[in-house]
């Protein structure tokens, strides 16, 4: 809606503000949580912010990087999607996260939906988890067979769209495909080789 078809957010926020009250800095858990979010965007790439030592870095401890280094390798194992999807945004200006109601205009559900979760291009839903020590986020599902990536459980409802609660600790964020999808069996199949799932 708002004509820019590749959008992203530089990895842990640009801004900081050192203040008494309202000091505002970047914490492990929101780096890592920022990681998975944007391994879903058109651009994965950091910033170390206008205050970089006093905010939590992604070379601050192996276990950052460990993070990074694993979403790098899911940015990268759905580089093939991601291209078509680049290539749909030159043609039509479609952008490659999209809001639902793109593809689900008739279900009324999906206009309720402002930031919590996103699509990536028709094939994926991901929902980020945005609070501070939540294991756990929910998800709206529009009517069909949908696969949890990390489970491969299926949530079925093919005349109704339905919200599910599921897992997402850090390293699993909540992200669906369409069962029967060739691009959604791609793209694990290249998380499989990339060594993120097994």
């Amino acid at each position: 809606m708002s004509g820019f078809s590749l959008n992203h957010s530089d990895i842990g926020g640009y801004t900081s503000v050192s203040h008494p009250l309202l000091g505002r800095h970047r914490s492990e858990e929101l780096l890592k949580r920022w990681m998975e979010l944007n391994a879903f965007t058109a651009i994965y790439r950091t910033h170390e912010s206008n205050r970089p030592e006093e905010n939590i870095q992604v070379y601050s401890s192996p276990e950052m990087l460990e993070q990074f280094e694993q979403f790098a390798r899911v940015y990268r194992a759905w580089g093939f999607y991601r291209k078509q999807l680049v290539q749909e945004a030159a043609a039509t200006g479609l952008p490659v996260v999209r809001h639902m109601f793109v593809h689900y205009p008739d279900d009324p559900n999906v206009y309720d939906i402002s930031y919590e979760q996103f699509m990536v291009g028709d094939e994926f839903i991901v929902a980020p988890v945005l609070d501070p020590g939540a294991t756990r986020v929910k998800a709206y599902l529009p009517a069909g067979r949908w696969v949890h990536l990390w489970t491969g459980q299926v949530y079925s409802n093919p005349n109704a769209g339905q919200t599910v609660t599921v897992e997402a600790p850090i390293g699993q964020p909540c992200v669906f495909y369409r069962e029967g999808s060739m691009v959604g069996a791609q793209f694990v199949a290249n998380l499989r080789t990339e060594g993120v799932i097994y």
